[in-house]
């Protein structure tokens, strides 16, 4: 799962991206809410953990344009603000939960969680398929006609980012966003080669699936119809 979080108290933003990566999540960083706006709009991520009061642009603001722009991506708001009209500003605003400050970190990962499963990129049982190709999430294993194929990590997500996404073209920064993360090192022809990885190990035709290259944009995996 990968979580956007949007906070400008250095040290406890420090703090929860530790905790949040202990758990195996994909965690971005912002401290600034115009940065913040930008990383949410990009509908890269399964939660957001939004901050009321952040620099350059306040949460409830950010929040009201990411939701009439489209993004539908589960948000949770931290907040010092806990009287009932603020609570009640964030979720009239699009808000899906509301924590608040000082709270506990099994609390935060609880509510973390049940967002992760509301969130509609996630299926039930962390399996995904298209046709005869089926993806274990949690062990990053491809099962197909000719068996069972083992990925790595990374590979892992990159079919998982083109499963959640089929039928849609995807465009290599958007791939690279999401898959190595915003702030990452490295270079977007590190996408083009794990691109030729997965269609190494994986017989997409056999499975009734084409990873396809879309000329000057990016690639698009979708299922394709088999003779009659």
């Amino acid at each position: 799962m990968k979580i956007l979080l949007a906070e400008d108290e250095l040290r406890l933003a420090d703090a929860l991206v530790h905790i949040l990566r202990r758990q195996g999540y994909q965690v971005d960083a912002s401290a600034d809410g115009l940065e913040a706006q930008e990383y949410a709009e990009r509908g890269l991520y399964d939660v957001i953990i939004l901050d009321r009061m952040l620099p350059h642009r306040e949460g409830v603001e950010i929040l009201k344009h990411i939701r009439q722009r489209g993004v539908r991506t589960p948000v949770i708001f931290l907040t010092a603000k806990d009287a009932l009209t603020d609570r009640i500003e964030g979720l009239d605003a699009g808000a899906d939960d509301y924590l608040v400050k000082p709270f506990s970190k099994d609390e935060l990962l609880a509510r973390v969680r049940a967002l992760g499963r509301r969130s509609a990129h996630l299926l039930a049982g962390d399996r995904l398929a298209a046709a005869r190709l089926e993806l274990d999430v949690k062990n990053g294993e491809v099962s197909c006609p000719a068996g069972k194929v083992k990925l790595t990590v990374r590979e892992a997500r990159l079919l998982e980012f083109f499963l959640r996404n089929r039928g849609m073209v995807l465009g290599k920064e958007q791939i690279f966003d999401r898959v190595w993360g915003v702030d990452a090192e490295g270079e977007i022809s590190c996408v083009e080669l794990y691109v030729c990885y997965l269609r190494k190990k994986i017989d997409f035709a056999a499975c009734g699936v084409e990873l396809a290259t879309v000329r000057g944009m990016g690639y698009r995996l979708q299922e394709v119809a088999g003779d009659d």
